[in-house]
């Protein structure tokens, strides 16, 4: 077992470097972060301006503004000495290979015998960075190439020169999996590794679809987004972001880089791309690039006479029907197929991609699998070029690579020899990885892996013997040892009727059998959106309120029973978690939180209030967080609960979610999503193991009365006065502001949970009939925006 990284030294704070260092400090880690030393009285005004300029980057890269304080800054000539007690260093400098090698010189000369040392490098060979250097060293040193943001962007991939050790690579591939949340591919030292190179051949594809094929941008954009199952940047949005100067450096390098690449020509810097450049047009961070945004107007660039113009009328055939799809395999065979001009283009980019992919086999990669996933996790895509092949058929791409004159590599066509239909088996492992590794002489299980034991979902659905009971929307699943996981799996996962129903139903199963405890969770990429919108209009217009009265005391008995069960209950949480799954995680006595968790009630921004018991539990926590009963000591955490659910604040990560009260201290928060099953299915356990007790019923919570709503309802007041809420706004915070205190109370006083859920559903139902809170719902189910009317 290994011990983790608690001390790192980061050097170089440009964009990337600061970065790195802000994200090791969400990890935990204490990080020195070091650059050049200035001119002048302060040598620390080179690191100081550039970690200011990141931390003020949106989104942002530090869990919370307190992170910050876990970056130490300074220089390389006052604060060197400092990197000798840290247990690895990351080198992050100018792309100079001279300059390099001289700071790796002189990080020998400071650090412990056991630092490990890496470089960020993505342009120059690693092992050439520890040339000179002793063998102990090159031992410690090895290439950890972050994607940008690191923060956001699950890629890790390390690189091992023939001096690393194993051992090294496997602790940090064990270190990036468990504490820093990455997803970790082992590549070769070759000119941009995996991604980019696989992930620049196709946006230079994308480039040359618009200056070779007579497509417009919106056009490639189009074909290269949602609709293909990659990010809504696609090319030349994703281009804008990156930086075209950065886009063509990368390019002008890797293209001398790499003589024997039979498709080096793709790499040449088109024309188009070159202007760009000469003229400062370098995307988002000089406003314009191959887009520029004109008031509200998206413009983007002529490739002929390099004005910026108004997008053109899309001309692709059926598009708009093919992009309605839901499963993304039946999109992309259908778009493959289609005989206009969307096929057209979508089948070349598909089939040199996928060609080009397939030959880089074993240079850049031995395992189409590592393909698969650097460009799943470095670049958004859902499926990877492998993935992709086996979904539109393995003999049908084949079939027309050969037709289109597109070099296959022989592993492929031993692979179709042998009678092989698909590059994948059921335990995602490629069948072609065993063929190229044996063509290779290379040994697979010399590569260590990242754990890859966590809990799957659809490996579980497998066996039809672990789906215990479900519905349309949600099933109770075994995850073994005695644990079950409710999973609800309704459109954008919100609490529809049939998921609440479900869960009730599943309550009883747990109650009633020899279950250990229970699990709430999924394998979606957001826990919850709310209540479901749609099902809450339509009973608005058809119900006289009855129906939904009913419905909110049903959901408020749910979640309470939820709180006070026998068993334990788990929720395991990742991305958006928000309103009523707010409210359910709020009752939920105990959670797993991935790091990057997305958590608030945000009821009023669709103007209304919490009505699923959050009021009551926000403002239990409030009366907890104060150091007596006093309302003088409970004011300012009341407070700020009423301004962050007043303005639907959703926290920045977990650690902010418990700073804002959504989730306990005592959550856990992992800093890998993919372990939040596991780890959830582990701590039901170890609460059962230790004899579990549910929580003791709160009989008595203290509401600060009508003297607190005023001083609520004064602050509302002065911000409807300043022109920063609406009259509307104004309304719904005095209702929340009403429930929040106690209703009617004349004075602070002890009140049970019953009342206050009682006051929120009194509260919410009146609402829910207003004309202004139902063009709030209709406006978001329309956009997916909130209306501020």
């Amino acid at each position: 077992m290994y011990k983790p990284f608690q001390k790192a030294a980061v050097l170089g704070a440009g964009v990337m470097g600061s970065q790195i260092a802000a994200h090791l400090a969400n990890a935990g880690l204490t990080v020195h972060l070091l650059d050049i030393a200035a001119q002048g009285d302060n040598k620390n005004d080179v690191v100081e301006t550039a970690f200011k300029k990141a931390i003020k980057q949106s989104p942002p890269i530090l869990f919370t503004e307190k992170t910050a304080r876990r970056v130490i800054l300074g220089n390389f000539d006052e604060h060197f000495h400092r990197i000798a007690d840290v247990d690895w260093v990351i080198e992050v400098v100018v792309e100079n290979l001279a300059i390099k090698q001289d700071l790796m010189a002189r990080v020998e000369g400071v650090i412990n015998d056991d630092t490990v040392v890496s470089t960020n490098t993505s342009g120059l060979p690693i092992q050439e960075i520890a040339q000179g250097r002793s063998e102990s060293f090159r031992k410690r040193f090895l290439g950890t190439h972050f994607f940008n943001p690191p923060r956001y962007l699950k890629l890790l991939e390390l690189i091992q020169t023939p001096d690393t050790e194993p051992q090294i690579l496997e602790k940090m591939q064990w270190f990036a999996w468990m504490h820093l949340g990455k997803g970790v591919v082992v590549a070769k030292d070759t000119p941009n590794f995996i991604a980019n190179r696989i992930g620049m051949y196709a946006t230079m594809l994308g480039i040359r679809g618009v200056t070779e094929q007579g497509y417009t941008i919106e056009e490639i954009d189009t074909l290269t987004g949602v609709i293909a199952g990659r990010p809504k940047s696609a090319t030349f949005r994703t281009a804008d972001l990156v930086g075209l100067d950065t886009l063509m450096y990368v390019a002008h390098n890797l293209y001398p880089a790499i003589p024997d690449d039979e498709s080096r020509e793709v790499f040449r810097v088109p024309q188009l791309l070159k202007k760009l450049v000469e003229t400062g047009s370098l995307g988002a961070k000089t406003g314009q690039g191959f887009y520029k945004k004109q008031g509200k107007e998206i413009l983007s660039i002529n490739p002929t006479t390099l004005a910026y113009e108004a997008a053109k009328s899309l001309d692709l055939g059926e598009i708009e029907a093919i992009g309605k799809i839901d499963d993304l395999g039946d999109r992309l065979r259908k778009l493959y197929h289609d005989s206009g001009r969307a096929g057209i283009f979508f089948r070349k980019l598909t089939l040199e991609i996928l060609g080009y992919s397939a030959r880089r086999i074993p240079e850049i990669a031995d395992r189409p699998a590592d393909i698969d996933r650097a460009i799943r996790w470095g670049f958004g895509w859902e499926l990877g070029p492998f993935e992709i092949w086996d979904v539109l058929g393995f003999e049908t791409v084949l079939a027309d690579m050969k037709a289109a004159g597109i070099s296959v590599p022989e592993w492929v066509e031993k692979m179709h020899d042998s009678g092989v239909q698909s590059f994948y088996q059921k335990d995602r492992l490629s069948w072609a990885e065993q063929k190229v590794v044996d063509a290779c002489a290379v040994c697979i299980s010399e590569q260590p892996k990242a754990p890859t034991d966590e809990i799957q979902i659809a490996a579980i659905k497998e066996d039809a013997k672990n789906i215990l009971w479900q519905n349309s929307e949600a099933s109770l699943l075994n995850l073994g040892d005695g644990v079950v996981l409710y999973e609800f799996h309704s459109k954008g996962n919100t609490l529809t009727l049939k998921a609440v129903e479900g869960l009730a139903k599943v309550l009883d199963i747990v109650e009633n059998s020899d279950y250990r405890g229970l699990v709430i969770g999924n394998d979606s990429a957001n826990f919850s959106g709310g209540a479901n919108l749609a099902e809450m209009a339509m009973l608005a217009q058809t119900d006289n309120g009855k129906g939904i009265a009913d419905l909110i005391v049903k959901f408020q008995t749910l979640l309470q029973r939820m709180k006070y069960f026998p068993k334990p209950i788990v929720a395991a949480i990742v991305g958006r978690v928000l309103g009523g799954g707010c409210e359910l995680v709020l009752a939920c006595p105990h959670v797993v939180a991935a790091a990057e968790t997305y958590i608030g009630l945000v009821e009023l921004g669709v103007g209304l209030i919490p009505g699923g018991g959050g009021i009551m539990r926000m403002v239990t926590w409030a009366a907890d967080k104060a150091v007596s009963e006093s309302p003088q000591d409970i004011q300012p955490f009341l407070r700020k609960v009423f301004e962050t659910v007043g303005m639907a604040k959703v926290s920045n990560s977990a650690y902010e979610g418990q700073e804002l009260g959504f989730l306990s201290p005592t959550t856990k928060i992992v800093m890998n999503a993919d372990r939040r099953l596991t780890v959830a299915k582990a701590e039901v356990l170890c609460l059962d193991r230790i004899g579990y007790m549910p929580p003791p019923k709160r009989n008595a919570v203290m509401v600060l009365g009508r003297p607190a709503r005023a001083m609520l309802e004064h602050a509302v007041y002065v911000m409807q006065q300043g022109g920063f809420i609406s009259e509307y706004d104004s309304y719904l915070a005095s209702r929340l502001a009403y429930v929040m205190t106690g209703g009617e109370l004349t004075v602070p006083a002890l009140v049970d949970e019953n009342y206050l859920l009682r006051l929120e559903t009194e509260a919410f139902l009146p609402l829910l009939q207003q004309p202004k809170t139902q063009e709030r719902i209709a406006y978001m189910l329309k956009t997916k925006k909130p209306l501020r009317n």
